[in-house]
């Protein structure tokens, strides 16, 4: 069970009964959907105003599943057009170009209502990293060193380590948490005034309604400053740190998890290099992998905002293999998973479509933004969004994920390039990593039966209509998958077809 699911309560833990299910729909389907397992998989909207976040909630993310959003900085940042301004920060007033304080409040109460938790991304290592003095976007006045009412000269970090302050060798743990990250004014988090202010503003945060947050670039504040902060937040509030690992580094993401999770970057950089070779193959199974941290401290991702403009090798621009990896990832019982919804760039530094008034556009992912998309993200406008956590793929495996539940995840098979594993009793999936069409034979539990690919269906329990020609059948043990080239099946066991 991961931390999600204890954050969520001891009820939301499943404790799946036992489902006879003979090839035909279930008798109830309200019976069957009863039993899944508590939502957990996250989605991170990236850029995307309250108002529209909220809509999100309501019309996509809360009815398929997803336990919870990641949304961007909410606070007051420089006036920039950058996507990046917003790890900015003048201020901590809720207030930015993603909308007003109260649409905030709004967003986090229509989403709780629909079962999604809000997670705020908090920049609180930083300020600005303007040189010249300036105004943000509510209009509050600031100096490099200077945060009227916030923040003095001697609230920040005076490196003398390196001749400009600036960070320049990270294997210095010195450097990386006491020098500046890219000019960014460094604030001095060993002192408790400054403490106090990032304390004061998370539980504004979370008096907003919010249910957690990120702390970005964590790994360049040391783990105790982190802990003092966060232990002055209420009991049960999910801190997941962004803690980048680096063999060459001094600093683990090891250090923060005795005050919550964090984000495991080594997860997709082992998953890469089997989807380029196309040779799949099981991970170290159990709750422990090599370089990576403990799963129940774990938050796994393929891509987030930051990677998928760097070291990212597979991103929504690569279709098939971007399905590939995320259902992967859900399929697999490491960690809690989160998948990237943003938007279409060519040039990695630009920011969400605007409105003339300087606001991001709140757009909408509705059936025809997600038929764009899965037509060729890569064709898209720049600044459309790519709308991933809709489409049929992501659904159909959210709710896979949630049929599996905590059953173990037995070794794989393979043949040729081909590559799967089941879900102890509940679930399989399969993976074609190559240019050739194959069948593979994964041994299951699953009853006799025709079984729907909710991978190409996105079929939900209960949903009406058939599953065309995307059918697997499984017979005397063995589910049998016939794999066009780069396509991934999954079935489970409330998926017989009709």
């Amino acid at each position: 069970m991961t931390t999600t699911s204890r954050r969520l309560g001891a009820g939301a833990a499943l404790v799946f009964a036992a489902l006879a299910i003979t090839g035909c729909a279930p008798a109830d389907a309200g019976d069957a959907a009863a039993d899944l397992a508590a939502p957990e998989v996250g989605v991170q909207l990236f850029q995307l105003p309250w108002t529209a976040v909220a809509e999100e909630c309501e019309r996509t993310i809360g009815p398929a599943g997803f336990g919870w959003v990641l949304v961007s900085p909410a606070q007051e940042h420089i006036l920039n057009d950058a996507w990046w301004a917003a790890y900015q920060p003048v201020s901590y007033r809720v207030e930015s170009r993603l909308g007003t304080r109260e649409e905030f409040a709004d967003m986090t109460r229509r989403c709780a209502e629909v079962g999604v938790d809000v997670i705020a991304d908090a920049v609180v290592n930083h300020m600005t990293g303007q040189d010249a003095p300036g105004v943000g976007w509510a209009g509050s006045p600031y100096e490099r060193l200077e945060y009227p009412g916030i923040h003095t000269a001697t609230d920040f970090h005076d490196c003398t380590l390196t001749p400009d302050g600036d960070i320049s060798d990270y294997s210095s743990r010195e450097q990386v948490q006491e020098c500046e990250l890219l000019n960014l004014a460094d604030l001095d988090t060993a002192s408790p005034v400054v403490r106090d202010r990032i304390s004061d503003f998370l539980l504004d945060l979370l008096d907003l309604g919010a249910a957690g947050v990120r702390i970005d670039a964590a790994k360049h504040m040391a783990a105790d400053d982190v802990a003092a902060i966060v232990e002055t937040l209420p009991a049960g509030t999910w801190v997941i740190s962004e803690v980048i690992r680096s063999a060459r580094e001094p600093i683990t993401p090891e250090e923060y998890t005795g005050f919550g999770e964090v984000f495991e970057f080594q997860y997709a950089r082992d998953l890469f290099p089997q989807l380029q070779s196309g040779l799949l193959s099981d991970p170290a199974l159990g709750g422990a992998r090599p370089a990576h941290v403990d799963a129940d401290a774990a938050v796994v991702f393929i891509d987030n905002h930051d990677t998928e403009r760097g070291e990212a090798d597979v991103t929504a621009v690569d279709g098939l293999v971007y399905v590939m990896a995320n259902a992967l990832m859900l399929a697999d019982d490491f960690g809690t998973p989160i998948v990237l919804s943003g938007y279409a760039f060519t040039d990695r530094d630009a920011g969400a479509l605007l409105q003339p008034d300087g606001r991001v556009l709140p757009q909408r992912c509705d059936a025809a933004a997600v038929e764009a998309a899965l037509a060729g993200v890569e064709t898209l406008p720049a600044g459309a969004r790519t709308c991933v956590h809709a489409w049929p793929a992501m659904l159909g495996m959210v709710e896979w994920r949630r049929v599996a539940g905590d059953a173990v995840r037995l070794p794989g098979v393979d043949a040729d390039s081909a590559y799967g594993f089941e879900r102890e009793g509940r679930a399989v999936i399969a993976a074609n990593p190559d240019d050739g069409a194959t069948t593979l034979r994964v041994p299951t539990s699953l009853p006799d039966g025709r079984y729907c690919d909710v991978i190409a269906t996105g079929q939900r329990i209960g949903a009406a209509g058939d599953c065309g020609d995307s059918i697997v059948v499984v017979e005397g043990g063995e589910a049998v998958f016939d794999l066009a080239p780069w396509q991934t099946m999954a079935i489970h066991q409330l998926s017989p077809a009709p």
